[in-house]
């Protein structure tokens, strides 16, 4: 179907069937809210999962894993789950059609509503860019990362996954439950605000004298100003040619008024896990970036 034809028929479905996605919406987000409240297991990392999943069903980005683990999670509603979905499935099977949230990267800007797949393109590209020149893979606030398994052996790469320890315990719970191997990570749980997070990974085989790629997604925000820096300066300290991608907040966004961060602010605060941390992008708070960013960052 040709692309217009197909954009216009994927949003009549969209419409015609919104109801239903918002009757899935509203069964699928308290589920998931109240479970990572009552069990202290974070409720932010399930963003990445979610794109990825829906990525993998739409064909942009194969995740086999991300999609096992999604139907085994005791935190979503696999009813409502079905329900908020089918409008963009159901209207993709028929059309063919890709909406553009799920096929970054495009040209122009992301809006915030889209950054969970900007930021997973972003670090795709970091790993493959990386990937002949380091032998270990450090991902800093793991949450539901499925990258050691796009990893092959062959690139003789060792990874390391660190979280804090409810939000740990549950994957590999998860990880067991889908019926994927946890022997692909070495699994290390440290909190980034109260301990020394490289002293325990060094102790579970890291080796600070060779080069390592650091991914630290979607983390950023939701630490407090020592220990982004603390956390950056640790990683200046391992081997020359190691190299650190992550993202960050800018200030304005945390403060802005718009419906969509006025939502997400309610619903971190609300799983204890509000948003705190961002930079200042305008002269002369980009110093301040300066200095955060003094170690080597990778991009696309």
């Amino acid at each position: 179907m040709p692309g217009i034809l197909a954009a216009g028929f994927f949003r009549a479905i969209q419409v015609a069937l919104l109801p239903v996605g918002a009757a899935g919406y509203v069964a699928a987000v308290p589920r998931l809210l109240n479970y990572s409240r009552r069990a202290g297991v974070s409720a932010t990392v399930f963003a990445s999962l979610y794109t990825r999943y829906m990525q993998h069903r739409l064909g942009t980005r194969p995740d086999e894993p991300a999609a096992r683990l999604m139907a085994v999670m005791p935190n979503v509603s696999q009813e409502g789950f079905r329900l908020e979905t089918a409008p963009t499935l159901i209207g993709h099977l028929l059309t063919g059609f890709v909406p553009r949230i799920y096929r970054y990267p495009y040209q122009g800007q992301a809006p915030m509503r889209h950054q969970a797949t900007a930021r997973t393109s972003y670090y795709d590209a970091a790993l493959q860019r990386h990937l002949a020149e380091v032998d270990q893979l450090v991902i800093l606030g793991a949450g539901f990362d499925t990258r050691s398994f796009r990893v092959s052996p062959q690139d003789r790469m060792r990874c390391f996954e660190i979280d804090l320890p409810r939000t740990q315990a549950h994957k590999l719970a998860m990880l067991e439950k889908a019926g994927l191997s946890a022997r692909l990570a070495t699994y290390v749980s440290a909190d980034f605000e109260t301990e020394d997070w490289m002293n325990k990974i060094v102790a579970a085989g890291f080796d600070p004298g060779r080069r390592a790629l650091f991914l630290w997604e979607g983390v950023t925000m939701y630490l407090d100003r020592d220990s982004v820096g603390a956390t950056l300066r640790r990683i200046a300290g391992t081997a020359p040619g190691s190299v650190v991608a992550f993202d960050y907040f800018a200030s304005e966004t945390i403060a802005s008024r718009s419906p969509y961060m006025r939502f997400a602010r309610a619903a971190a605060r609300f799983v204890g896990e509000p948003l705190t941390f961002g930079i200042d992008n305008t002269p002369p708070g980009q110093e301040e970036r300066g200095r955060l960013c003094s170690v080597r960052r990778a991009s696309p």
